[in-house]
């Protein structure tokens, strides 16, 4: 491929023979640097900036995802392209790599004489604000809250903004004739409460409930009595409003609460929707074991939780993953087999199994919608740097899903009586009507 150089002896030109002969040459790309040269086809679908010397700098600290993601949060980088097609496009080669970059003696030759030319060479930067390491024991009860408030307690009005209304952070549903985010939540909230069962006077535990969306929709529209855990007092907070705003403080209790501290069942259904992903592959027998014991029998169980595909190695716990150290630390995606394999094994029946994974893309495209158009609210409301995680976590996790790497899904499960009745009807329609 031909490419152009604006300004002989410039920063541009360099960079440009650098990031191909490192990436080789597969990305269509257009490069301006900080001197204000620029490099690569004019025409590029794949058009970066990169504001800063630093940005070089972090490259070279970390040249693997964890540093391209600190150029870009910090704002050394930019993108000025369509920023899904650049994703598509970076992800096709950075994302196939593991770990390091793996180039050879000649390239790494190049990138140190390039490197010094360009003074790209120092002590390392300092990483931006908001990347996070937890201490202490992995899933610890402590360690766990602190992860939580790490991604939760970024403030209600920012999560407003980036989901709508519903404020509703997980898969949406979008069936047929379902034009909208909004509607498509209440769809996915209504699936929930109908493969549950839910009826008048049932008594029902969200864990993991976020800003209260659920428990208000199993009150409100079925007369459920409802109890919503989190270990957000933010998300609590929020929800405990909206539940009086509701007039529904009667049949809807929040809690600031770990689910391994819940005590007053038995409950006749508990929903997890989006949080089985916090709680890592070795505490898995003890969720399932905590939601077991918290069932009357004939009680169901719907947990909704995204999934990678197996065979995918799982890297949200990698010292690299973009994911780990600025979006969910210790979060943990398993295989939907995995999953069901400890719900299973704690004593429960499995009785159905959805997946929704084109329906989260379609929501992450909806979210990141949202935040771009919002985008100079967002940034007051936290920091540039908290909303560049935003949009980038986000776009990225859309393509990731498109691209089928990982899943959601909906396990619907029975603690069956002693006798084995489940309490279920016989087909699938009748479930759902």
């Amino acid at each position: 491929m031909r490419y152009v150089v604006t300004s002989r002896n410039a920063a541009a030109e360099s960079v440009y023979g650098l990031v191909r002969a490192v990436l080789g040459g597969e990305i269509p790309l257009r490069i301006r640097c900080w001197d204000g040269s620029e490099a690569g086809p004019p025409d590029a679908p794949v058009r970066l900036v990169l504001r800063r010397r630093r940005a070089l700098r972090r490259l070279v600290w970390a040249p693997n995802e964890l540093g391209i993601a600190r150029c870009f949060v910090s704002g050394d980088l930019d993108v000025e392209s369509d920023f899904f097609e650049s994703l598509s496009h970076l992800e096709r080669v950075v994302g196939s790599q593991s770990g390091t970059l793996d180039v050879d003696g000649a390239v790494k030759w190049d990138v140190i004489k390039t490197g010094l030319r360009l003074r790209a060479f120092g002590l390392p930067p300092k990483p931006p604000t908001e990347e996070i390491r937890l201490g202490g024991r992995l899933h610890s009860k402590r360690r766990d809250a602190e992860a939580i408030s790490h991604h939760y307690d970024v403030g209600n009005d920012f999560y407003a903004l980036v989901l709508g209304p519903s404020m509703t952070y997980s898969c949406a549903v979008w069936g047929e004739g379902v034009t909208s985010l909004e509607e498509a939540q209440t769809a996915k909230v209504d699936l929930v409460a109908r493969k549950l069962g839910l009826r008048e006077g049932m008594r029902v535990l969200d864990v993991g409930c976020g800003w209260g969306t659920f428990v208000i929709h199993a009150a409100r529209e079925y007369g459920a009595r409802a109890v919503g855990v989190t270990l957000s007092q933010a998300q609590a907070d929020f929800a405990r409003k909206r539940v009086a705003e509701e007039g529904l403080s009667d049949l809807v209790e929040i809690r600031v609460q770990d689910y391994r501290d819940v005590r007053d069942g038995p409950y006749d259904a508990i929903s997890s929707i989006g949080m089985a992903e916090h709680v890592g592959q070795s505490m898995l027998p003890t969720y399932a074991k905590a939601l077991y014991d918290l069932l009357k029998p004939e009680g169901r169980l719907l947990n909704h939780a995204i999934s990678r595909k197996a065979g995918v190695p799982g890297r949200t716990t990698d010292k690299t993953s973009f994911i780990n150290r600025y979006v969910f630390p210790d979060g943990e995606l398993e295989p939907v087999s995995v999953m069901a394999g400890a719900i299973e094994e704690a004593g429960f029946e499995i009785r159905d199994v959805e997946a929704l994974r084109e329906h989260y893309a379609l929501t992450l495209r909806a979210w990141v919608a949202n935040l771009e158009e919002h985008w100079q609210d967002a940034v007051r409301l936290t920091s540039e740097g908290r909303a560049r995680v935003w949009r980038l976590y986000m776009a990225a996790s859309a393509l990731t899903f498109e691209r089928g790497s990982i899943g959601v899904n909906q396990v619907l499960a029975v603690k069956t009586s002693d006798k084995g009745k489940s309490g279920f009807p016989r087909t699938r329609t009748a479930l759902l009507s």
